[in-house]
């Protein structure tokens, strides 16, 4: 960060002063009182008056709603089917459409949160996203709802990344394990918590009222930012990189709607391969541009700095045990045991409280020894946790499962906000906006890429286990052509005579039970899967930053 954007935040509007320099006062000498500023120019009484926790919950707020909006609105997909009657495929186009909108939007974030100023740019976009989200809730058929949704998914990909910029602007560098510890409450606390209040409002009230939640959540957040939340103008020096742009906004927009719709189209369909192939030259061309030009979208380097490189591909391994365990566990529950939406939610809410619990802990834990110890036992703990659900069967114990799962979230709740943490204090103050955009694009895009990935191996798994059951049957039943006549006539009989099982109905109900089992087969070998994946994660957590940050006596102020 440069000495002069510095003296622009510290004292906003004040002429230079003769005798004085740009630089900071050297620590033997008493800080000067807070000088006044115009009436017009808010950011120094706000920042010096309001206390960073006060500033950081009204963070927290906009964060938990955007991200809370994404695991709410899957458990009313299959009323909304109903209310609009249409196909399978085409409601998953209200998820998709909002994944794609978000993979546009995202890697400009960064830039608007820089023209606007950050503090401008949150409360215009919590502002939109309670628009949108009333928009939504008055869709009245599948194509209104889908264009609303990529309206709500504007700010809803602006809000996490303007937010996790102003966390480093505010918060004192010595205590921003702490901070970051209660800001990823809306991280993962809120996608946790999402199935149970959404299965509630789906069964018991009315499933338009997941969108219409948000709109009075949008308006107190935005008056609490208007009251509480510096608003320093933006930095209007900064070019549009449209190329930069285009090619990053094609490329993920390729990339998951290949993942969103491989299943339904065929991984090895033309469409899927031609999306992937636009997507990796796309991506590609985009870091050629943005080494290449003077202002780019996204700086790139932030890569060459190792920790937070390696704390991306962390955070893509958390995220794809979290949203894995999330989707796959509810289905799970609901298609073999028969729980309904909000029985699901309610025997998921305790791991989602001990993440809650655990979060605001692995901060402080953070603070004091740094990202390594917490990172290495989380997930050391998370990989115990998911080899514990490879027995998952039929008549698998409710109880069982729930304390499982509690402990899986132990790990969950140490592991990633010191790995997110670390790697974002890796970065030169001024890339934080930058660094916290590629976080955001990770976080999403791992988890699209590693819940197609293990869907499909879900797919094939139980296609094979079905095949390989049919085929077992068939050779029974041909072995036994006789026998089996014999016994269908004398179930015939039975059924006239007591009103016994027939033979269609037995046959259903055998094809039925071979279902159950194949989907639990995979699933079991889903989450070894899943358990390999996270030890490997163990081992890059090895390489992170052991023992706490230099404080640096003051905020980690991002340039704006």
């Amino acid at each position: 960060m440069s000495t002069e954007g510095t003296t622009a935040l510290l004292e906003p509007d004040q002429p230079d002063r003769p005798g004085t320099t740009a630089t900071a006062a050297p620590p033997a000498q008493a800080p000067a009182p807070a000088p006044e500023t115009p009436s017009g120019s808010p950011f120094r009484s706000r920042a010096a008056s309001t206390p960073w926790l006060l500033s950081l919950l009204v963070l927290v707020t906009g964060m938990f709603m955007s991200v809370l909006d994404v695991s709410i609105v899957n458990v009313a997909i299959p009323s909304m089917q109903k209310d609009f009657g249409v196909t399978t495929d085409q409601i998953q186009w209200v998820s998709t459409a909002y994944s794609l909108a978000l993979g546009v939007i995202v890697p400009a974030s960064a830039w608007l949160g820089e023209r606007l100023g950050l503090g401008r740019a949150y409360v215009v976009s919590l502002v939109f996203f309670g628009l949108g989200s009333a928009l939504c809730g008055i869709a009245w058929d599948i194509n209104s709802m889908i264009v609303f949704r990529i309206i709500q998914a504007i700010p809803g990909g602006i809000i996490p990344v303007v937010a996790l910029s102003m966390v480093y602007q505010l918060v004192p560098r010595e205590r921003i394990g702490a901070a970051m510890g209660l800001y990823g409450l809306g991280i993962v606390f809120a996608p946790a918590v999402g199935p149970t209040l959404g299965g509630y409002l789906v069964e018991y009230v009315d499933w338009r009222l997941i969108f219409f939640i948000n709109v009075p959540i949008g308006i107190i957040g935005a008056v609490a930012a208007l009251v509480w939340l510096p608003l320093p103008k933006g930095s209007k020096g900064k070019k549009f990189d449209v190329l930069g742009f285009v090619t990053i906004a094609t490329g993920l927009f390729s990339l998951l709607l290949a993942l969103s719709e491989g299943e339904s189209w065929g991984w090895t369909s033309y469409p899927v391969l031609i999306l992937f192939t636009v997507g990796a030259l796309c991506l590609a061309l985009f870091v050629v541009i943005e080494l290449e030009v003077d202002q780019p979208m996204l700086n790139v380097r932030v890569f060459k700095y190792w920790p937070f490189t390696n704390s991306l591909i962390l955070i893509a391994v958390l995220s794809v045990g979290l949203f894995g365990v999330l989707f796959f566990i509810p289905l799970f529950l609901q298609q073999t045991q028969g729980l309904g939406a909000f029985d699901t939610g309610l025997l998921l809410l305790p791991q989602a409280l001990v993440m809650g619990v655990l979060m605001p802990i692995a901060g402080r834990i953070y603070d004091r020894f740094g990202p390594r110890y917490p990172a290495v036992i989380g997930l050391t703990i998370l990989a115990a946790g998911t080899w514990m659900l490879r027995d998952l069967g039929v008549d698998s114990s409710w109880s069982t499962l729930r304390w499982v799962l509690m402990f899986r979230a132990i790990g969950m709740g140490l592991a990633m906000m010191p790995i997110m943490t670390g790697g974002l204090s890796a970065v030169p103050p001024d890339q934080v906006s930058g660094a916290s955009a590629f976080n955001n694009v990770t976080q999403r895009t791992s988890a699209a890429m590693g819940l197609a990935a293990l869907t499909a191996l879900l797919g094939s798994g139980q296609a094979q286990q079905l095949a390989d059951t049919g085929g077992l049957m068939g050779m029974m039943s041909g072995g036994g052509a006789g026998a089996a006549s014999g016994a269908s006539a004398a179930a015939a009989g039975a059924s006239g005579a007591s009103g016994g099982m027939t033979p269609m109905m037995h046959n259903y109900m055998m094809y039925t039970q071979a279902q159950a089992s194949a989907f639990t087969t995979s699933l079991d070998n889903l989450m070894i899967v899943t358990t390999v994946l996270t030890a490997v994660g163990v081992v890059l957590a090895c390489f992170l930053r052991s023992g706490p940050l230099p404080s640096s006596g003051g905020p980690a102020v991002v340039e704006v």
